[in-house]
Formats: C-alpha cells, sequence, structure tokens
C-alpha cells in the first residue's frame, strides 16, 4: 500500500519534548524541522530542537492523517509515549529510515 500522508512524532536529544505533525512529504518536514532548529528557533520543533523521527503512521487520505494528528495530540503524555514504544521501543532516530 502507498501511503502519500504521513502523521509523524519528534523529540529532541533527550526525549523530553514532543511535537506532533502532519505532512504530505516527511523527508521534506523532517529537513525543515532540522533547518528551523539551526536558524530561526520560531517554531515549536525549532524551538526544542525537535528533530529525531520517533514515530509514523501513513494514510492514503489527508483527512484521515489531520483526524489521527488531532486525536494523538489531545492525549496525555503517557499515552504518547506508549504509542511510541509500542512502534519503535528503543526510542531510536527513524530519520535515516524514511524512504
Amino acid at each position: 500500500m502507498f501511503y502519500n500522508h504521513f502523521v509523524y512524532i519528534t523529540t529532541n536529544e533527550h526525549r523530553t519534548t514532543l511535537y506532533i505533525g502532519v505532512t504530505n512529504n516527511i523527508q521534506r518536514r523532517l529537513s525543515q524541522h532540522y533547518f528551523d532548529s539551526q536558524n530561526s528557533k520560531k517554531s515549536f520543533a525549532g524551538k526544542y530542537n525537535c528533530i529525531y523521527l520517533v514515530y509514523y503512521e501513513g494514510f492514503e487520505n489527508p483527512k484521515d492523517a489531520i483526524g489521527r494528528e488531532k486525536e494523538i495530540k489531545k492525549w496525555r503524555r503517557d499515552k504518547k509515549n506508549t504509542l511510541i514504544s509500542a512502534f519503535n521501543p528503543r526510542w531510536e532516530s527513524l530519520n535515516n529510515q524514511i524512504v
């Protein structure tokens, strides 16, 4: 199955802050987060250096992706941690694994 929309979670080096977003180009979006963290720091992800991808889900429909993003954003931190840990138990950076 081909997905062209993604909900993703990035975090900082010490895994203390989470950023949840949605995109139709996850590689480009990760690059934007990295660039922002190195330069302007105007965005939330840039300010908190959330440049490490630790979770993502693919969707065919953008409305489904946006709905899922909104759902996850409402969760408490412990539920988000459980979601990430089930997908990526060691919370390793997945930045280089995205095709």
